[in-house]
């Protein structure tokens, strides 16, 4: 029996949250503030989220590669495409699916920090994973406290890049894992 994290109605009423707080938080920004959707697994989420932000923005995408493509983080993050906006004196909202040991989120900082001079730089994350924190790194803007360490999938989430395309979030069964696995 699958374990059902969030429901497609669950995903909806956090995103029409998030995307409230970041209308009315950004309102007072002069230059439209620059949506960066951390790719592959941010995209579902950052595609919803931007619909509910009733502001002008500019959208713009990084990919980043930590994982193996299986269960566990490598630990080593890598560029596998770069923002190509301007960031210097913009306020900056990096959408990213889950943010879980805090390492590929703080090389992110690094990285737009090493290359522009942001006004201000603000995580905005569906799922914020503290008990996995190897890293600290503060999430302005979570959708859902995670207090486990459970794998998951769907929802730009995914196993050996499987399983994005799912409407809900959920815990992997031994047997999704196994069939993916060849096992």
């Amino acid at each position: 029996m699958k374990e059902l994290v969030l429901s497609e109605e669950d995903i909806s009423a956090i995103v029409q949250r998030l995307g409230k707080r970041l209308t009315e938080d950004l309102a007072d920004e002069k230059v439209p503030p620059v949506f960066v959707c951390v790719m592959k697994g941010a995209l579902p989420f950052f595609g919803d989220l931007i619909k509910q932000v009733k502001r002008d923005i500019v959208c713009d995408f990084i990919q980043l590669t930590s994982y193996n493509g299986g269960l566990s983080s490598s630990g080593t993050v890598r560029i596998e495409k770069d923002i190509q906006t301007d960031l210097d004196d913009r306020t900056v909202v990096i959408v990213e699916d889950i943010v879980d040991t805090g390492l590929s989120m703080q090389f992110l900082l690094e990285h737009i920090n090493s290359r522009f001079h942001p006004k201000r730089l603000l995580i905005c994350a569906l799922f914020n994973k503290e008990k996995a924190r190897k890293v600290p790194v503060k999430v302005d803007y979570t959708g859902v406290v995670l207090n486990d360490t459970k794998f998951l999938i769907g929802y730009g989430l995914d196993y050996k890049e499987l399983f994005r395309n799912l409407p809900y979030v959920c815990v992997p069964t031994e047997e999704e894992i196994a069939a993916v696995d060849g096992d």
